[in-house]
């Protein structure tokens, strides 16, 4: 897909469309004149958008190209088509059209990669250049992910010494986990006004919700959208919900038991290394007690992954017509089992065993382990994969400058895009972070070092995020977004179960309990009634934090009144301009 930049003879390459090889001629030129069909033609955009926004907007056009009178592609009679299907949804999911990925300005990615990750320095990240290269939807991330670091600080600072020098006495942490109370509902409030402040900044914090289109793998029997007016599948909500309830729900909570079967299964194990100990404590048998541990936490990296994968499939199967509800259901599956599974064996050991010192040394290896595997698979895995690619690179290079050639022509470039790995969104790096957060504010009370090593988890993260984006995956495109979206439910829901978690720690604590000696009915009554009056304080500073600053409420007010009184000049004008006779 090219775009003329005003000179009419250069154009600057946006958007390609790879077709597999046994693409059709008749199916080339047919979606060729389909494409420069002018009712599809924009304007020309190169001193108001961004490069990133026109990519935007031609894949809006594409996924906007519908059949008319076609009943199958040309060319290829198995790809059924009717008026009013997306025909370029119709290439994918037949195979025809292999991939679609917007083309990297090297220019534009060599200054981004100087100011982004190329210099160590601490430093903010250029938010504003990364949402002009890669859209609002990254931009957020990457701010959420400087934000997340920097509001560990704080509780990293107070750790390390409460690490150090209470490193024994493991029933000292009520003032902490009185810390991570305030800490877990300040810091998201917060979050919330920066998110709107950066949405302002880049112009979609007003920016109203689009009308959705099915998505690409939505099917069902032809009918009529009395919306759109136009033909399209329909699939009764009837049947959707026998597969979520009949189906779906009971995988998940059957994944949910085999979680915890492998729970007990690791306990077991536990139970063996501390009596091996116990009987002929040595330094190997001290070594053992943690291996229980680190294969635990493997395990659960492993079963996450498969998880994922059937929770994918599954929320595909129920064949949800928007994208929305299809990623609203894909999440909260997923979120459901990731967090039973990473955090089940903690709950248990803190509140059925009540060992402290075994729910430290649990936490400690678990997130450690986790963190060690997510920098193999996210930093050093794509460094290599990128020295791979630059191999392969340097190999065509010599073989142009012996041709004469001093750099790539555009068709080698794209060939070496096309290669390049698709960043399949920001689902997965929210979710790390959403278990981060979760190791964190949970327990870390018992190992105050966890926000330590989180903090330095971040920092490289944002090094290996920034490479991979640069280096190793396609260019994805724009992603008009106004917040986090669903994300910031989730970490709320998890500030809440913090709140409980801690609450029920104080309560278990030496120091507490000695002020029941005769009653723990009464303990237990004083810690609910507490759990409850922070939780309504939780509740009462959302409302009195307001999500959207003073003065860009006031900014927005102004920018309304601006627009109602230009209307009504315009309105004014043209009801008082003479009107010629016939």
């Amino acid at each position: 897909m090219l775009q003329d930049d005003g000179g009419g003879s250069a154009f600057a390459p946006l958007v390609v469309l790879e077709l597999a090889p046994d693409t059709k001629e008749e199916a080339v030129a047919w979606l060729l004149s389909r494409i420069r069909d002018p009712q599809h033609s924009g304007g020309d955009g190169d001193d108001f958008l961004s490069v990133a926004e026109c990519q935007y907007i031609v894949k809006h056009e594409l996924d906007t190209l519908r059949a008319k009178e076609e009943t199958h592609v040309p060319g290829h009679s198995q790809a059924k088509l009717y008026p009013g299907k997306s025909i370029v949804r119709r290439l994918q999911s037949k195979g025809i059209l292999v991939q679609m990925f917007p083309l990297h300005e090297k220019e534009e990615l060599k200054r981004l990669s100087f100011s982004w990750y190329k210099k160590v320095k601490l430093a903010f990240q250029p938010l504003d250049d990364i949402r002009h290269y890669y859209g609002e939807g990254l931009g957020l991330y990457f701010g959420f992910l400087e934000y997340f670091t920097l509001a560990l600080v704080p509780m990293a600072l107070v750790g390390l010494p409460y690490y150090l020098f209470d490193w024994e006495d493991y029933d000292k942490y009520v003032v902490f986990a009185a810390f991570n109370l305030v800490w877990c509902t300040i810091i998201l409030e917060l979050w919330k006004q920066f998110s709107a402040s950066l949405a302002f900044r880049w112009g979609t914090l007003s920016r109203k919700r689009a009308f959705e289109e099915p998505r690409p793998g939505f099917h069902g029997v032809l009918g009529f959208n009395p919306v759109t007016g136009r033909e399209e599948p329909v699939y009764p909500a009837a049947k959707r919900h026998v597969r979520i309830y009949l189906v779906s729900v009971p995988f998940v909570l059957l994944c949910l038991y085999l979680s915890l079967h492998v729970m007990m299964i690791y306990f077991q194990m536990e139970g063996w290394a501390l009596t091996l100990h116990d009987q002929d404590p040595t330094f190997w048998t001290g070594v053992l007690v943690f291996v229980p541990s680190v294969i635990y936490a493997v395990v659960i990296e492993i079963m996450n992954l498969i998880y994922r994968y059937a929770a994918e499939f599954l929320t595909e199967w129920e064949n949800h017509r928007l994208e929305s509800s299809y990623q609203n259901h894909l999440v909260l599956k997923v979120l459901v089992f990731n967090f039973f599974n990473c955090f089940a064996s903690l709950f248990y050991i803190a509140f059925v065993m009540q060992d402290m010192v075994l729910l430290r040394q649990s936490l400690a290896t678990l997130l450690i382990t986790s963190q060690i595997l997510n920098q193999v698979m996210e930093a050093f895995l794509p460094y290599w994969l990128q020295r791979r690619r630059n191999k392969k690179m340097i190999r065509r290079v010599q073989k142009r400058r012996t041709l004469g050639e001093q750099e790539l022509p555009l068709e080698e470039q794209v060939r070496l895009e096309a290669d390049m790995s698709t960043y399949l969104g920001t689902f997965d790096d929210y979710l790390e972070l959403f278990l981060l957060f979760g190791y964190v504010s949970l327990f870390s009370c018992v190992y105050p070092l966890a926000a330590v090593l989180v903090v330095l988890n971040n920092v490289t993260e944002v090094y290996s995020d920034a490479f991979k984006m640069c280096h190793v995956f396609k260019r994805p495109f724009s992603d008009p977004a106004a917040n986090i979206g669903v994300w910031q439910l989730a970490f709320e829901a998890m500030s809440v179960i913090a709140v409980v978690t801690n609450c029920a720690l104080i309560g278990m604590s030496p120091q507490v309990k000695a002020y029941f000696p005769e009653s723990d009915t009464q303990l237990i009554l004083w810690t609910v009634a507490i759990e409850h009056f922070l939780l309504a304080v939780k509740f009462i500073l959302t409302f009195l934090i307001p999500d959207v600053p003073k003065h860009i409420r006031i900014k927005l007010a102004r920018l309304e009144f601006e627009s109602l009184e230009a209307l009504k000049r315009k309105v004014r004008a043209d009801s008082s301009s003479p009107r010629r006779s016939c």
